[in-house]
C-alpha cells in the first residue's frame, strides 16, 4: 500500500454515492427550513417593518428601542442570512458527492469539525486562510 502525500491527493477525484450522503443532506435540509422559518419569525419583530410609523412622532426614548431593535434584527437577519447560503453550499456538494471534501484544497474535511459545522465546504487551514 503507498501512502499519498497532499499534491498525489489533491488529483484524486472523490465523490461519494447519494446513498451514503442523503443523511447528511436530510439534516442539513431540516437545518435550512429552521433557520427560513427563525428568519421570518426575527422579520416580524422589525420595528421598522410597519411603514405607517414613519410618519408618527414618537418621543426619543421610543425612537431610541425602535432604532435599538431594527439594528438586533437586522443583525440576526444577516447572520441568518450567511448561514442559510452556507447550507445551500453544503447541500449543492452533498447532491454532487463532494461533501466532506475540501472546495478549496480537495483534502477531506476533518470529521470533527463536520461534527461541530455540518455545513462546513472549506477544511480548517483553507478557512483560515481566507480569514486572514
Amino acid at each position: 500500500m503507498t501512502k499519498f502525500d497532499k499534491e498525489d491527493s489533491k488529483k484524486i477525484n472523490l465523490v461519494f454515492p447519494a446513498s451514503i450522503l442523503q443523511p447528511v443532506g436530510n439534516f442539513l435540509s431540516s437545518q435550512l427550513h429552521l433557520l427560513i422559518k427563525r428568519k421570518k419569525n426575527i422579520e416580524k419583530e422589525d420595528p421598522f417593518k410597519d411603514t405607517s410609523r414613519i410618519e408618527d412622532n414618537a418621543s426619543p426614548d421610543t425612537d431610541a428601542a425602535e432604532q435599538f431593535g431594527h439594528e438586533r434584527t437586522s443583525a440576526i437577519k444577516n447572520q441568518l442570512d450567511r448561514q442559510i447560503i452556507q447550507i445551500r453550499k453544503a447541500l449543492t456538494r452533498v447532491k454532487i458527492g463532494k461533501y466532506g471534501i475540501c472546495e478549496d484544497c480537495g483534502l477531506m474535511i476533518d470529521t470533527e469539525r463536520l461534527i461541530v459545522y455540518p455545513e462546513a465546504t472549506l477544511c480548517a487551514k483553507c478557512q483560515a486562510k481566507r480569514e486572514k
